[in-house]
């Protein structure tokens, strides 16, 4: 999702500037490959790029096609093969061992275009789903391109008038449901129909120093951050410039989050009557991650005077409270424990156990 809002924010900027764009999108990966379907780059007419369809080894060359794209105004199906030795010839020598489909899109003005579709995705509250369809079977042939974006709130499409679009749809809504993309086939066609997250909404409650490390980091992520304080000495724009503040007691925060999606929350107040006030609002809700600053006795005291005060505390509740927080990376400065915090944060919300890659013995990626 950061991509889209970068990809978006790009796109506005370049109406303000009267240039024209075109959007380029993984639709389809076989074997290995750098970025997988659904990574985007929004290219403009003056050759400026916004997001990345590869780790850099295309962008040139999808920038030559994008130019092209936008000169004749029809969507171009391109196909890089990384396993073919003649790749090197082209300057395309990725050595990832894999088959990248991109299609290339114009983005017109005034009608339903791919930007509209992402910013259909951006503005849902919760999780969306875009819908890419592609010939590979006839790629002279018309190339329909993102046409659907659905969310708990309704579809919003290109064109009611794209083949198959009922089909599309009911994929769709099945997707939503099952929370994983898929490719589908519909005789010459190809769908990509991607799951999309929203952003992590990262709760950080304690505006002490140590948490401006942990906001800049989120910052970097695009997460949705807010910072929750007691005292608004501490909470203030210059500290925390751009991301939502809260100043409330821990009785009150809840209620002033109001949050509509599972959230990280982690307590760094160096306030321990203040976090365990908030602990005992927080649990009901069983949150998707609770992680609390400091050693483990004190989380331990702190559950067991909740339990004594009559909070029941489940073991759906324990699975996510992690305490200490934050991945074992021998962290001593307040950097590095953000880096621990917020990578053990991208673990937990990618069901990943946050061990090194070279031990991992299947492929990085699932199929």
């Amino acid at each position: 999702m950061k991509e889209i809002a970068d990809i978006v924010a790009a796109y506005e900027r370049a109406i303000a500037e009267n240039k024209k764009t075109a959007l380029a999108t993984v639709v389809l990966v076989e074997g290995s490959a750098y970025r997988r379907a659904g990574a985007r780059m929004l290219i403009t007419e003056d050759g400026q790029l916004t997001g990345a369809i590869s780790g850099g080894c295309l962008e040139g060359d999808a920038l030559r096609k994008a130019r092209m794209v936008i000169l004749q105004q029809e969507p171009l199906l391109v196909t890089y093969d990384t396993m073919d030795d003649d790749d090197a010839k082209l300057g395309v020598g990725l050595g990832c061992n894999g088959i990248i489909h991109i299609l290339i899109e114009p983005v017109c003005e005034g009608n339903t275009n791919p930007i509209t579709l992402l910013k259909c995705a951006m503005a849902a509250n919760g999780n969306s789903v875009l819908v890419t369809l592609f010939s590979m079977e006839n790629r002279k042939g018309p190339q329909p391109g993102s046409c659907l974006c659905l969310t708990a709130d309704g579809v919003l499409s290109k064109s009611p008038e794209t083949p198959f679009f009922d089909e599309l749809l009911e994929d769709a809504r099945n997707t939503l449901t099952r929370r994983v993309s898929a490719i589908k086939t519909y005789q010459q066609y190809t769908a990509f129909v991607e799951f999309v997250k929203p952003l992590i909404p990262l709760v950080i409650v304690g505006a002490g120093n140590d948490a401006v490390p942990v906001v800049k980091m989120a910052g970097i992520l695009g997460w949705d951050i807010t910072v929750v304080d007691g005292r608004p000495i501490y909470i203030t724009e210059e500290r925390f410039p751009g991301v939502k503040k809260v100043i409330a007691k821990p009785d009150k925060v809840l209620e002033k989050l109001q949050l509509k999606q599972p959230a990280a929350f982690v307590l760094m107040t160096h306030n321990y009557n203040y976090e365990i006030a908030f602990l005992r609002e927080l649990l009901p809700l069983n949150p998707a991650y609770i992680g609390i600053l400091g050693p483990k006795k004190k989380l331990e005291r702190m559950l067991d005077e909740l339990e004594q005060g009559g909070t029941l505390i489940s073991e759906s509740n324990l699975e996510t409270i992690y305490g200490p927080v934050g991945l074992d990376i021998g962290s001593e400065t307040s950097e590095e424990i953000a880096l621990s915090i917020i990578a053990e944060i991208k673990a937990v919300f990618s069901k990943r156990n946050g061990r090194s890659l070279k031990f991992k013995a299947t492929v990085i990626h699932s199929a």
